[in-house]
């Protein structure tokens, strides 16, 4: 996974648009002193190269019910059962995030609840009869930082 070189207008498109995605081109455009068809056809560029992975609404969890949130580290019994048990994951919809880490847990995914009984009633009838060896459950109280990668001018010489 190579990364790609960015020049100075790329970096100012992709702060003004982490910062509102819903900002039109043409302010975008104005903004970096270029034609709205610059910007399009960056931002197509930019998409084209993966470093843009499109748009979209977010949802807040809490307004419509899911008040816990949890993340949860996952021990398998058996380490190859990861595709099976990442399949499995999948399909519960509660679970919005997978990830393979390195450490205590051979998985952490997170996931949203409409309560402690429902997540305890997730853990138990969902996802220990995947094959879990043993999970340990954070509860996240509240979500304290949540921002998009900073776009950050790196030198070439570092």
């Amino acid at each position: 996974m190579g990364h790609h070189q960015l020049d100075g207008l790329d970096e100012h498109i992709l702060r003004m648009i982490a910062e509102n995605a819903r900002i039109p081109f043409l302010e975008v455009a104005r903004a970096c002193n270029v034609s709205g068809a610059a910007i399009h056809q960056r931002i197509q560029k930019l998409t084209n190269l993966g470093i843009l992975k499109g748009s979209e609404y977010v949802i807040d969890p809490e307004k419509i019910g899911y008040e816990t949130c949890a993340y949860i580290g996952i021990n398998l019994k058996d380490p190859g059962s990861f595709q099976q048990v990442m399949k499995a994951l999948g399909k519960i919809p509660e679970v919005v995030e997978c990830h393979f880490t390195t450490g205590k847990y051979d998985m952490f995914i997170k996931l949203y609840a409409r309560n402690n009984r429902h997540l305890l009633s997730i853990i138990h009838d969902e996802l220990q009869p995947l094959g879990l060896a043993r999970t340990e459950t954070l509860i996240s109280f509240k979500e304290a930082i949540k921002r998009q990668m900073p776009i950050i001018v790196v030198n070439a010489d570092e």
